[in-house]
């Protein structure tokens, strides 16, 4: 995530640099920071971001990931999405199988996400 997404997300979400760090539970300097591209933003806080404008968005009725992938019903016994009944947030749940494997980090998984149709219609603009 860069510093120009960060600031997008946090104008989506309204809210001040310091609202936005008490949300967040980080540092207004760290906000600061992230703005202005002085630090990178940690995986941590770019998940709960995107995670706090998701809640903005409704899920419209949509079908749970597995469903709208086809998952079977073996790939779906072993994935932590289905198993927690995420299906909405299995963006947002570290471990979930999606095409075919498990991504080897976060930063792996949101390449692959940020191509998602789930993702998008929960995060964009």
């Amino acid at each position: 995530m860069d510093r120009s997404e960060f600031k997008h997300l946090r104008k989506k979400l309204d809210k001040t640099q310091k609202q936005l760090a008490q949300l967040l539970g980080i540092s207004l300097k760290a906000v600061h920071s992230y703005e202005q591209g002085w630090r990178a933003v940690p995986s941590a806080v770019e998940r709960q971001l995107f995670f706090l404008v998701s809640r903005l968005n409704s899920n419209g009725g949509r079908k749970p990931c597995w469903e709208e992938n086809n998952c079977s019903p073996e790939r779906r016994s072993g994935c932590p999405a289905s198993e927690f009944k995420s299906g909405d947030l299995c963006w947002f749940t570290n471990g979930s199988i999606c095409h075919g494997r498990v991504q080897d980090s976060w930063e792996d998984k949101m390449k692959l996400c940020r191509s998602c149709e789930l993702f998008i219609s929960q995060t964009s603009a």
